[in-house]
């Protein structure tokens, strides 16, 4: 008897209580339960609040009111150049004029009769005018000889809520225009960078973005998943294993102005003959010092290898042993194995692995501050060696500015932004769910 009572008090204190202090300690621990379900859900809506504020600050700076006026009217243009009847069908449309619809041929004279020589030669020399297409003629126009300024702009809360007094102030202003736009339009997309507001676009920005990704993607993806495959099925519980998994846990946690600081030493200054192009024979002077496409492009691929080979990791690891096992039972070779069933089964874990790596890649903007991207820049990149710049640093490069044009501009901007992030992710997210039907 005694033996038993000291059975039962041994196995209360190794943490095993019965009777009412059982029901105390699992009430204290449905309390904590409790306690941590409700941070948790706190912490979920405030992060929902912070992103709609966020999506709200942006989208009421994307649309809303602007008060514009032209140097020249483009219905002044075009009744200079034409004769009373003579004006070609389409280019006045619901009482407005379209420099679009112009003919090449006269919207070339028009822009020679009302430009100085020197312009005119510096136009030229960056492409004739005669190769360039009619749209691009029509920004020409607009440009160089309309010249619209914008003199005041309201939020889109304003322009819904005070439309009364948006109207009155607009007609304070002499020879202003009022119009309720949306700053995101073709034309923002389809147009470089400018130092004019009204004729700024990200089409230069958009075509770096897209290039820096593509490099970084094609270097860090088949590095991160080789890396990922010999640490998980060739190298075991090595020293030297334990080490380099250390060394990867402990660079995904370094900060990326770390990495540009690396890409400015060995991309830009050690490896310059390869990333200017004088290797091939590519020579440009305003690219030849390294820093290019394709040193950004390297430098964001060194930032997300640790990302993507320890969510590729993490993926193979998930795979069942037993599929390897009935491999070997069918005499298959370890690299067979890997080849035909582990990294089919582990597809969709690497491929959320590198949405997230990509997602953060195209975000980055202080990497790419040091390894040398343009804040202005008019040539778009036509290859890994030309000059660049990209979305985030466009959209610092304008909030950065006073006026508040540009703040227009870099909301319209950052949404562009979302939607090439949301594009690029749904593509990625539609490959890992068929090769989640398909195995």
């Amino acid at each position: 008897m005694t033996d038993r009572k000291s059975q039962i008090a041994n196995r209360e204190l190794d943490g095993y209580p019965e009777g009412e202090r059982l029901e105390a300690f699992l009430s204290r621990r449905a309390g904590a339960g409790q306690i941590g379900k409700a941070l948790f859900l706190g912490a979920t809506v405030v992060a929902i609040i912070v992103l709609l504020a966020l999506l709200y600050n942006v989208v009421n700076e994307s649309f809303g009111y602007v008060a514009y006026r032209n140097k020249v009217e483009p219905e002044a243009l075009v009744a200079e150049y034409y004769a009373a009847g003579s004006v070609p069908a389409g280019v006045l449309s619901a009482g407005e004029v379209r420099l679009d619809a112009l003919p090449p041929a006269d919207q070339i004279a028009m822009l020679k009769a009302h430009i100085s020589a020197g312009r005119l030669r510096a136009l030229e020399a960056q492409q004739p005018l005669a190769q360039r297409p009619s749209a691009e003629l029509a920004q020409l126009l607009a440009a160089e000889v309309v010249k619209p300024e914008i003199v005041a702009t309201w939020t889109l809360v304003e322009s819904l809520f005070a439309r009364a007094e948006i109207s009155a102030e607009a007609q304070q202003i002499a020879n202003a225009r009022l119009d309720f736009r949306s700053w995101v339009t073709p034309a923002f997309l389809a147009s470089p960078q400018s130092s004019k507001p009204e004729l700024a676009g990200v089409r230069t920005a958009i075509f770096g973005s897209l290039w820096v990704t593509l490099i970084a993607f094609l270097f860090s993806v088949p590095l991160g998943v080789g890396a990922a495959i010999y640490l998980e099925e060739y190298a075991g519980n090595s020293r030297l294993a334990q080490i380099i998994e250390t060394n990867i846990n402990n660079l995904a946690g370094v900060p990326s102005i770390i990495y540009g600081m690396l890409g400015l030493a060995v991309f830009v200054r050690v490896l310059e003959a390869l990333t200017s192009g004088k290797v091939f024979g590519l020579v440009d002077p305003t690219t030849a010092s390294g820093r290019t496409v394709l040193s950004a492009g390297l430098t964001l691929g060194l930032l997300i290898l640790p990302l993507i080979i320890i969510n590729a990791r993490e993926a193979i690891r998930a795979v069942p042993h037993t599929l390897r096992e009935a491999g070997y039972g069918l005499g298959a070779t370890q690299w067979q194995i890997i080849r035909a069933h582990v990294l089919p089964n582990a597809v969709p874990g690497i491929l959320t692995g590198v949405i997230l790596a990509l997602s953060r890649a195209l975000g980055e903007t202080a990497p790419l501050v040091v390894v040398g991207a343009s804040t202005f820049i008019v040539i778009d990149p036509n290859g890994p060696f030309a000059k660049f710049t990209t979305l985030p640093i466009q959209i610092y490069q304008w909030t950065a500015r006073p006026q508040p044009e540009f703040q227009h501009l870099a909301a319209a901007a950052i949404l562009v932004l979302l939607v090439l992030l949301l594009a690029m992710n749904a593509t990625a997210i539609l490959l890992r769910n068929k090769y989640v039907r398909n195995y």
